[in-house]
């Protein structure tokens, strides 16, 4: 039996089980920074078991790895031969790949969706030409290795749009245009089909976990312009959308209102409040956390902030919660960004503490509900 045989990617029409005792079909990590990790000199272990992060964390239940590919970046920053290396031991370690495309050489997120240097000055048409050809051949690079992608996302937090100005959803006047980001969209989806008997299954991803009004608005558009994807996918991170109970509400809402599947494709939490290292991270304080009388800042409150979303994922009505995948959960203070040296403002949020070693909240990655660490 193959891996991906081995390890499917849950799809709908499958026979129901209680949603408490069911695994998630989706339990992972971004990983795409670990390579900068190692070439740093750290090393991981979990319950005394020192290996590379991949092993790890399939140990634990993981079964997919996100892994980011920028179009034309420094080499060794989320470059395509590092993302093709990073595929080649996620497989070895019985994970599937999830690809995520942001058409860019560098970060493509709400606020920045750089078109790629080389591709700079291109027509919409040409542009549209250009996208289908990338995705394809990036999905065949993977597939020619023996790791095709189990899953595929066109673009990364694309709710303003991609590949700017040509896919550029708002103008700085307030208007809307919609049209050349939906053909951006349709020629990503196009390519990923292209030249595979099996394609991956295609994702959509904005950065609105817990708003279901503006979340509604972007795929109401897509939808309603006839871009065909099958996964709606969310960022999601408490300290900036809000509190859990708002993101339970969604995945209902987003499940029920378009019949697809949804999953939680970004999400972190922090297992301590730094202060006094000199370092700027994203969250220092207890009140930008909303529940954290739930889920304080520690190891322990970490752990349960992933249950509760364990908890979440698998109540979507109609089984069509898919799972989670953690940010980073192993890119520690030392290597920022961009490439230097000063540390990462995520690094407090990651599943490992600060010496390598394994936090509590590494078993939410297990398939089953029973605790086991």
């Amino acid at each position: 039996m193959s891996l991906l045989a081995a390890t499917p990617i849950i799809g709908p029409g499958e026979p129901a089980v209680p949603s408490a005792g069911r695994a998630l079909s989706v339990r992972g990590a971004d990983i795409s920074s670990l390579l900068k990790e190692e070439a740093a000199g750290r090393t991981f272990e979990d319950k005394g078991r020192i290996a590379p992060v991949e092993r790890l964390l399939s140990a634990c239940g993981a079964n997919v790895v996100r892994l980011r590919v920028w179009v034309n970046p420094p080499p060794g920053d989320s470059d395509l031969a590092s993302a093709l290396g990073l595929a080649r031991r996620a497989h070895a370690a019985g994970m599937q790949v999830l690809l995520d495309l942001h058409y860019s050489d560098s970060w493509a997120d709400k606020d920045n969706q750089t078109t790629p240097t080389a591709w700079s000055g291109q027509d919409l048409s040409t542009l549209v030409a250009t996208v289908r050809a990338y995705t394809r051949d990036t999905v065949r690079a993977f597939a020619a290795q023996g790791t095709p992608p189990a899953m595929i996302q066109i673009g990364n937090e694309v709710t303003n749009g991609m590949l700017w100005p040509g896919g550029r959803v708002y103008d700085e006047q307030g208007g809307e245009h919609w049209d050349g980001f939906v053909a951006l969209l349709r020629a990503g989806l196009q390519g990923a089909a292209d030249l595979t008997s099996a394609p991956p299954r295609t994702l959509i991803h904005i950065d609105r976990g817990g708003d279901i009004g503006g979340a509604r608005y972007f795929y109401d558009h897509i939808l309603g312009a006839d871009v065909r994807f099958d996964v709606v996918a969310l960022s999601y991170y408490p300290f900036w959308h809000g509190p859990l109970a708002t993101l339970r509400a969604q995945l209902a809402d987003l499940a029920t209102r378009y019949g697809k599947d949804v999953l939680v494709v970004e999400t972190a939490y922090p297992w301590l409040l730094p202060s006094g290292d000199g370092r700027q991270y994203y969250v220092t304080r207890a009140d930008q956390l909303p529940d954290s009388a739930l889920f304080p800042a520690t190891s322990q409150g970490q752990g349960a902030y992933f249950e509760a979303l364990r908890t979440a994922v698998r109540q979507v009505p109609g089984r069509r919660g898919l799972g989670f995948l953690a940010w980073e959960p192993a890119w520690l203070p030392g290597v920022d960004r961009d490439g230097g040296s000063e540390g990462d403002p995520y690094g407090n949020l990651t599943m490992f503490d600060w010496n390598g070693a394994g936090l509590p909240s590494l078993a939410a990655f297990r398939p089953v509900s029973v605790p086991r660490r």
